[in-house]
């Protein structure tokens, strides 16, 4: 036999034969099809609601798509918007500002406390991981009061600060970043040591690109929970309102304002949407690529 037809026939007695019938294989597209439409099925229903006029909205039972787009509920939401002392912009800025803000620092403060109770043992630090991990058993509403005592304490109270700081306090980021970064082999850690990376450098160049599908699933988490936070317990001046408050007291005007509601779903969700679409993309390839063993 010649070397060429040994290694071929070599192959074929290794090549792994697929366990699964055409018909199974059938049936798993079938059903993961149908899960994505019921998944799409409500965004594609609160845009078409916000395309559909005043009268559509109304007919019983309700029709899916629109008969007769229009980008009338999106205008008039803008005219309402506009008539407001407050304007459109403001409003707009105060969420882009907190949202932004508030993910920067829960992402950097939750990364390097991570890094550190991962790879470095000190008195106390499983005790602190350990209160972390019971601090996510308490929802939000629990520690309300809590932490409106401590922001009232500070001063923050109708202030950015009060929707920022408590933002970089959450614990899912930290518990996050650590279950990642206990992944990273010290040798790796070591080794950059060696070539005489500081600890800063060893942070950022080696360890942040290594746990890549954590910091933007700590992105997507943030950036939902502030945008669509409305602000309403800490901030008081107009001012400082937000978009997603602004925009619901407009949901609240009545029937009147049934087509403006539709548009104010779809401006509110927008945003939070098209970060997960990207991040979810970027996360599934650093998944596939990126795998560090001891």
């Amino acid at each position: 036999m010649k070397p060429s037809s040994f290694r071929t026939a070599r192959f074929r007695i290794k090549r792994r034969q697929p366990n699964r019938s055409r018909g199974g294989d059938f049936l798993i597209y079938c059903f993961l099809l149908a899960v994505a439409a019921l998944m799409v099925f409500p965004l594609v229903f609160a845009v078409n609601n916000a395309l559909k006029p005043l009268d559509e909205l109304f007919l019983f039972p309700p029709k899916l798509f629109a008969r007769n787009p229009t980008m009338d509920n999106f205008q008039d939401l803008f005219v309402t918007m506009g008539k407001s002392w407050v304007t459109f912009s403001r409003y707009l800025f105060n969420t882009f500002f907190m949202t932004a803000a508030g993910t920067a620092g829960h992402l950097l403060i939750a990364s390097m406390g991570a890094f550190v109770l991962a790879k470095y043992d000190f008195p106390g630090g499983k005790m602190f991981f350990r209160v972390v991990v019971v601090a996510l058993m308490f929802s939000g509403y629990v520690t309300a009061i809590p932490n409106y005592l401590i922001i009232n304490a500070l001063g923050w109270v109708d202030t950015y600060w009060s929707i920022i700081v408590p933002a970089f306090a959450a614990p899912i980021g930290l518990f996050l970043m650590k279950q990642f970064m206990e992944g990273i082999p010290m040798s790796l850690i070591e080794a950059a040591k060696i070539d005489g990376a500081g600890e800063w450098k060893v942070f950022w160049k080696i360890v942040m690109p290594n746990v890549k599908p954590a910091w933007l699933t700590l992105i997507i988490f943030s950036v939902q929970s502030l945008w669509n936070n409305k602000a309403a317990t800490f901030l008081y001046s107009e001012e400082r309102k937000t978009l997603v408050y602004a925009l619901q007291q407009i949901q609240s005007g009545g029937i009147a304002r049934t087509g403006q509601a539709a548009a104010v779903t779809v401006v509110v969700m927008i945003v939070p949407v098209v970060i997960f679409i990207f991040s979810q993309s970027r996360i599934l390839e650093t998944m596939a690529s990126s795998g560090l063993k001891e």
